[in-house]
């Protein structure tokens, strides 16, 4: 760890600072009152890997739905990933049932109040633990989520640079977190770096810490932290079908439950991979294929970014005589639904766009 001086950053200065700054979100509790364990497991797991201001509308609809975890652990999987869809990484949503099931059945509806425990649930990490452990029952833990990183970072003004940097962080970290008010802490430590201590122009003079911060004193604040260079994302490419009856629903298909966009529905596609895949090779995976039917290209093609990779699909646009439809409806993860249902479905975003396109350009 490199540092050019050895800070001496005070607790007591940044909680006095977030008593007056501190954010209003919907799933924290005002002061003086005691948070909701639920609502903070809810929102940790829904800002994994998103913004506060995407799941803001997603948490208060999930609690309107879904006030107790017992009520969450009776709602169908299907039910959990359509009020899900468009916030992306389902994983989250399939790990959120399954952990509201598990502390619905084993634990009597009542959340761990221990870091070991709460690591033993369905998609909790040792960041979600972490917060959770301090947030809702106040006892000490360290958080370290990005926010937080990038506040270590530059109080001590670490060279190393991220992700290997995360060990030294982490320990950084630690020497500060307090037993005193561990939740509101941590939530400062964040605020701090969501609001202040910001990726791009961080504001130093509006910071409790700029005394003691090494890079503000070296210059070098909006350096840092540093980070290794992500690999360019590859393209993957494949085949949309657009299959419809005579009444205008469309046939959609249930994702296997394993894998990407798990248990999500989609209209169905061919595999998406590097390699290009011509129309031929994808007919295989379209429903319905028989000799007659006349599948038509539309122009244009559906672009879309995941975690590690882009896609790009073409959508190809059919229509099913009635008997051929009866047996289609008849098969396994295969529904026929009608546009105004479609929002009763859970469509991921890439295949939302898949109806957007075929509806654009195909009729």
């Amino acid at each position: 760890m490199a540092t050019a001086r050895k800070p001496n950053p005070k607790p007591d200065d940044l909680l006095a600072w977030y008593d007056k700054h501190r954010r209003r979100l919907p799933w924290r509790a005002l002061r003086n009152q005691t948070a909701d364990p639920y609502a903070i497991w809810l929102s940790e797991i829904m800002l994994q890997q998103t913004t506060v201001a995407a799941v803001k509308a997603y948490f208060e609809k999930f609690m309107k739905r879904w006030p107790t975890v017992q009520d969450l652990a009776a709602s169908d999987l299907d039910t959990v990933l359509t009020e899900w869809a468009g916030l992306g990484y389902y994983a989250r949503a399939r790990n959120l049932h399954a952990c509201a099931k598990m502390i619905a059945e084993e634990h009597d509806g009542i959340f761990p109040d221990t870091e070991e425990a709460l690591l033993a649930l369905p998609g909790v990490g040792a960041y979600t633990a972490a917060a959770i452990t301090a947030i809702a029952f106040g006892k000490k833990a360290v958080v370290l989520d990005g926010n937080v990183e990038r506040v270590m970072a530059r109080l001590y003004a670490v060279q190393e640079p991220l992700p290997k940097a995360k060990v030294t962080l982490k320990a950084l970290a630690a020497g500060l977190t307090t037993e005193h008010r561990p939740g509101d802490y941590a939530q400062a430590v964040m605020d701090l770096g969501a609001t202040v201590c910001t990726p791009k122009s961080p504001s130093c003079v509006l910071c409790p810490w700029q005394e003691p911060c090494t890079a503000r004193s070296q210059g070098i604040a909006a350096d840092l932290p540093r980070k290794t260079p992500k690999k360019e994302r590859p393209t993957r490419r494949g085949h949309c079908f657009w299959l419809t009856r005579r009444d205008g629903a469309i046939l959609l298909r249930r994702r296997p439950e394993k894998g990407l966009l798990g248990g999500m529905m989609e209209i169905p596609s061919s595999p998406w991979q590097v390699e290009p895949l011509d129309i031929d090779a994808a007919r295989p995976h379209a429903p319905g294929v028989t000799g007659r039917t006349k599948w038509t290209p539309l122009t244009g093609m559906v672009s879309h970014t995941l975690t590690h990779f882009h896609l790009e699909l073409e959508v190809h646009m059919a229509k099913v005589p009635d008997r051929r439809a009866e047996t289609l409806g008849g098969e396994h993860d295969i529904v026929w639904a009608h546009l105004d249902d479609l929002g009763n479905y859970a469509l991921p975003s890439v295949m939302r766009k898949v109806v957007k396109h075929a509806l654009k350009v195909g009729y």
